[in-house]
């Protein structure tokens, strides 16, 4: 719908509890049983579908990776900085909501996905919202914002910046309280 290449991570739902399929590997013979009627098979040549696990981090450093929809969890979002991918944000639970606000009203680095008046975020929503942020003018400002956060984040990580500093200090810190304690 959206005409847009992709990665698919796909779990399968699960019927015994709601989150378990978040923390539970693939438990049916066929990983995409449930997906509707031919999709894997008009999703075939731009489409890739993967059960279970992939190397996010691998994909997302990626040069041809453009955007990632996540869950908003802050490990997901802090890697998409770091490789400069924007974000369409679909949040779950816990603290993931309060990373979503942030991410599309604070930093402006992520689009969101509207829930339709039945509860549920359909299909022609996300391909909207995909297409939005691969070709359209927020998608683009969007895309600009990240590539600038990107870049701030490279200069804050260099070998002899803020962070980097910080953190060995840290570890500095922590080595010599076990060293003094020895």
């Amino acid at each position: 719908m959206s005409e847009q290449r992709f990665i698919w991570v796909v779990r399968s739902p699960s019927d015994t509890a709601a989150y378990s399929t978040f923390f539970t590997g693939q438990t049916k013979t066929d990983p995409f049983a449930f997906l509707p009627e031919g999709f894997v098979d008009r999703t075939k040549g731009y489409g890739l579908l993967v059960p279970s696990w992939a190397p996010q981090a691998q994909i997302l450093s990626h040069r041809s990776t453009g955007g990632f929809l996540t869950h908003c969890g802050w490990n997901s979002a802090l890697e998409s900085v770091v490789h400069g991918v924007p974000l369409i944000v679909w949040p779950l639970y816990t603290e993931q909501k309060m990373n979503a606000v942030m991410l599309t009203e604070e930093v402006k680095v992520a689009l969101r996905p509207k829930v339709g008046e039945n509860g549920i975020i359909g299909r022609v929503e996300i391909a909207k919202v995909v297409k939005g942020l691969m070709e359209g003018e927020e998608g683009k400002q969007v895309q600009t914002r990240m590539r600038d956060l990107k870049e701030a984040a490279e200069r804050v990580l260099s070998a002899d910046r803020s962070s980097t500093r910080s953190l060995a200090e840290l570890a500095q810190k922590w080595k010599n309280k076990i060293s003094n304690e020895n």
